[in-house]
């Protein structure tokens, strides 16, 4: 599996992302920077493609994917390619509070410590569906780290558009979020123009 290793606050600080955005603590102390100099419109385009594919995760040739099915799918290109993003079953573990980052839940479902619908998944990006349940393994309940995290974790607020069951801990996915209730800083129609190019 492919990984991004570029520093996270160096890139957020790039991107223009507050890092407590993405579940990191350290807020980013250099000033933004205020060059006058003209962005050119590709250079836009560019910008939000490598803000997304940074937020979840994801690289060129996957991402490139999504775009192709957002583009087969009925609506809007750039809402369902976000909204396939968040369909991620990393990206649920981290709306659900499961794990403190998307990197970080990535690597505990790489471990197999999630099932989805009884079923263990440990492919980060297997998108899930309205409907579907995801549990930590039976197995893993007691593990000490996800307890911890689950406690950590258990005041971020949860989309409506899933159920969290901290008791069991447990979450269910109630339908695909509208791209009101998709709280990421990216102008997806500028993802489309550059692939539409």
């Amino acid at each position: 599996m492919a990984i991004n290793r570029d520093p996270v606050l160096k890139k957020c600080r790039s991107l223009g992302i507050e890092p407590a955005f993405l579940g990191y603590s350290k807020s980013s102390k250099k000033k933004p920077n205020t060059s006058r100099r003209k962005v050119s419109e590709y250079s836009l385009q560019l910008k939000e493609k490598q803000k997304a594919k940074f937020i979840y995760g994801v690289l060129e040739k996957q991402f490139r994917k999504y775009f192709e099915i957002a583009s087969n799918k009925k609506g809007v290109t750039g809402e369902n390619l976000l909204q396939i993003l968040e369909s991620r079953l990393d990206n649920i573990i981290f709306r659900l509070g499961y794990a403190t980052t998307r990197p970080q839940a990535r690597q505990l479902v790489s471990h197999g410590l999630f099932t989805v619908n009884g079923q263990k998944v440990d492919i980060p990006s297997y998108l899930v569906k309205p409907g579907d349940v995801i549990t930590v393994k039976e197995n893993k309940k007691d593990y000490k780290i996800l307890k911890e995290l689950a406690e950590d974790n258990k005041s971020r607020v949860v989309p409506k558009w899933l159920d969290k069951d901290i008791d069991n801990l447990s979450g269910k996915v109630n339908a695909l979020p509208t791209r009101e209730e998709i709280d990421v800083p990216v102008e997806e129609h500028l993802i489309v123009e550059l692939y539409s190019k």
